[in-house]
């Protein structure tokens, strides 16, 4: 039976995170490893952070000085992944999330910010596993449909919507 630690930081105090989203993002990461057939054990860490510290990050890795929703920082390339030496799991990699990004697009899409975080942690997962969508194509459209796949799993499809009025 494959084991997955999700390492989770709230490193921001503009958004109260709702009760359950540290289960919410633990099953989202699992979901997709088990979406892939991933059956090693795996390290991920997510981290909850402001506007100004996603942009600092996004400006300093990806010369983009605006604040964006999601960043990943994959450890790993073609199925290859840094290993743990005190417990053998694979680290994946570090998903950090702009919880004020977060609120904004769940508020634009209609839907709860419960379902915009699973949504930025299912898409990330995915950039940790060394899916792509940047340059568009085939590649995009697979892995959007994958992120939808597995969000249907968890109950989470893309109309399950209600907005999240307790979200600040």
């Amino acid at each position: 039976m494959r084991k997955l630690k999700v390492l989770i930081s709230n490193n921001q105090k503009n958004v109260k995170i709702p009760s359950g989203m540290r289960l919410l993002i633990r099953r989202c990461c699992n979901a997709v490893l088990s979406y892939e057939n991933f059956d090693h054990d795996a390290e991920v860490s997510v981290s909850f952070v402001s506007n100004n510290e996603i942009r600092r990050l996004n400006a300093e890795y990806r010369e983009k000085n605006v604040p964006t929703d999601v960043l990943s920082f994959p450890l790993g390339e073609n199925n290859q992944w840094d290993v743990n030496q005190e417990t053998n799991a694979y680290m994946l990699g570090d998903i950090v999330i702009s919880m004020e990004k977060a609120v904004e697009q769940a508020n634009l899409y209609g839907h709860s910010l419960s379902r915009e975080v699973a949504f930025l942690t299912v898409h990330s997962m995915f950039h940790l596993l060394g899916y792509d969508h940047e340059a568009g194509g085939l590649e995009a459209a697979c892995m959007r449909e994958k992120e939808e796949a597995v969000l249907a799993k968890l109950g989470l499809p893309r109309e399950a919507s209600y907005v999240d009025g307790n979200a600040f």
